[in-house]
């Protein structure tokens, strides 16, 4: 597919609208909103991390309906079961066949609350779904209808009774996005917006299911130059070399970040990546894949700092190179 400048045109004009629509529920916080859209057309999953009550769930409720399209919330507990999210297959007495009720999974926009209070069997349910964008249950291969994307939350802060994500499951989210709390001029907004009922309730869509396909279209076909890959590349292998890494970025590290680097080219109407486009989703596609050595963490060393040295280090496709 060869992206025009009409494409262009449309793509950021649609990504503007689904991006102000969700800004009138989500004050203040443009850039993760931004993001969680990038991730969304970018074929990706998102997990959203963050301390309770700065919006995680509303974010993600804000985003659905800001796309005419299915929606399900599962709400993780550590008594859900496998078939609680991908469907089963029950014995229809009048036709004398079992006949498969689907789970919630099946739905465009799929919103998993508290996913690491899941046991890991539970968990493990939502892998194929997310990668292979199908689910098999009893032999039987459904595909996931398009758009499809997985939004998590999970509370850091608290640890009891939880199940931690292995990186096996973290590696499928494309990012990891904060809320963090709102300035206090957004957060009196909030009060006077949200005072007598939610404004989630009168949100209404402002793209469709096939809009949004055809979005990710246009994503994916923005161009990446033999430099630019080559810089990817370079990026990943330097993670993997890191003495104060314990495990770098993964092969589908560097293809998450290569997606959310067209798709943010899209978003400022350029039909090419350049190498500003890869570093604005370093931090968002990396950060919860790396993972700091003991003695790094004994220092005080931190995940964004390790990026931002990465970042600085490996040269920049075109840029001179000093003397």
């Amino acid at each position: 597919m060869t992206v025009s400048a009409d494409d262009l045109q449309w793509f950021g004009k649609n990504f503007d609208a689904i991006v102000d629509n969700i800004e009138t529920v989500i004050q203040g916080k443009r850039r993760t909103v931004q993001l969680a859209t990038i991730c969304l057309l970018a074929k990706g999953h998102a997990l959203i991390e963050d301390v309770p009550g700065v919006g995680k769930t509303l974010l993600a409720r804000s985003l659905a309906r800001s796309i005419d399209c299915s929606f399900q919330r599962i709400q993780f507990t550590p008594d859900l079961l496998p078939s609680d999210v991908t469907g089963v297959s029950v014995w229809d007495r009048e036709s004398g066949h079992f006949v498969f009720r689907a789970g919630p999974v099946f739905a465009n926009v799929v919103l998993g609350d508290e996913i690491n209070r899941a046991s890991p069997k539970t968990q493990s349910a939502l892998l194929e779904a997310m990668e292979e964008r199908q689910v098999t249950v009893d032999a039987v291969t459904r595909p996931l209808e398009p758009p499809f994307m997985v939004i998590a939350t999970q509370n850091p802060i608290e640890h009891e009774g939880t199940y931690p994500l292995p990186e096996a499951q973290l590696d499928r989210f494309m990012m990891r996005l904060a809320m963090g709390y709102p300035a206090r001029d957004k957060e009196l907004e909030m009060l006077e917006a949200h005072g007598q009922h939610s404004t989630l309730d009168d949100l209404e869509p402002v793209v469709d299911a096939a809009d949004v396909t055809r979005m990710i279209d246009i994503a994916s076909s923005v161009f990446v130059a033999d430099a630019i890959r080559s810089y990817l590349v370079d990026l990943a292998d330097a993670t993997r070399g890191e003495p104060d890494l314990l495990l770098g970025a993964s092969p589908r590290a560097t293809l998450h970040l290569q997606r959310a680097a067209r798709t943010a080219a899209a978003t400022q109407g350029r039909d090419y990546v350049t190498p500003d486009d890869v570093k604005t989703m370093l931090h968002p596609v990396l950060n919860h894949r790396l993972i700091l050595q003991p003695e790094a963490q004994m220092r005080g060393a931190g995940i964004q700092g390790i990026i931002d040295t990465i970042s600085g280090r490996v040269g920049v496709p075109g840029a001179r190179t000093p003397v």
